[in-house]
């Protein structure tokens, strides 16, 4: 598998798909997941959040609305965009590489962005989250799950149809365990074929 590759279709998928995610209705419960990672920080006394996977900036402009320092990071340009359009710091990056300093931020906020990153490629991209997350501080990392599945999804609408990679949920709070603290893990049912969406909260060592 080359991630170089995926990463590049992944990007194209999303720039043709941005004005369309744009439009798209918020869930509530993705809302009430912002909310309890919001408390969390507001307790631990956060206040520089960095969120990657920032799509259309949604979840950025209401981490900022709240009153937190929000940088924004996507591979997508177009998403860039509309995240800049929301008035937020934006910027085009690879979060597998992130062009921070070592403990810049005190909390990392993912929704529905390592999904996209394979299994073997997951604990380099774990260790730049934590490279950049000072000590102590959180991180959210939020996806579908529910199955043990990797691969193209071949029912995808976008094209390129997106890579997609799915954890039960003892399989991710193991992986994740290997890299954070656990703090508190809030598993969502879906009425789809993906089964559930798993939202931990983590604590960086």
């Amino acid at each position: 598998m080359d991630y170089r590759a995926l990463k590049q279709e992944l990007r194209q998928a999303y720039d043709a798909e941005a004005e369309a995610r744009e439009g798209m209705s918020d869930t509530p419960w993705k809302a009430e997941e912002r909310a309890r990672f919001a408390a969390r920080l507001r307790d631990a006394g956060a206040s520089r959040v960095l969120e990657i996977g920032a799509g259309h900036g949604i979840s950025g402009r209401y981490f900022a609305d709240e009153g937190f320092e929000v940088t924004c990071v996507d591979l997508s340009p177009e998403l860039v965009a509309h995240c800049r359009a929301k008035g937020l710091d934006a910027t085009v990056m690879d979060f597998g590489d992130l062009a921070f300093d070592d403990g810049a931020f005190d909390a990392v906020f993912g929704m529905n962005c390592l999904l996209h990153v394979p299994k073997s490629e997951l604990p380099v991209v774990l260790a730049e989250v934590r490279r950049v997350l000072a000590p102590g501080g959180l991180f959210y990392w939020g996806q579908y799950g529910g199955q043990d599945h990797e691969g193209v999804w071949e029912t995808d609408r976008y094209e390129p149809r997106r890579f997609f990679s799915f954890f039960t949920a003892e399989a991710i709070e193991a992986v994740a365990a290997e890299h954070f603290d656990p703090v508190e893990t809030n598993l969502v049912p879906l009425d789809s074929d993906i089964g559930e969406y798993q939202g931990l909260i983590l604590r960086n060592r």
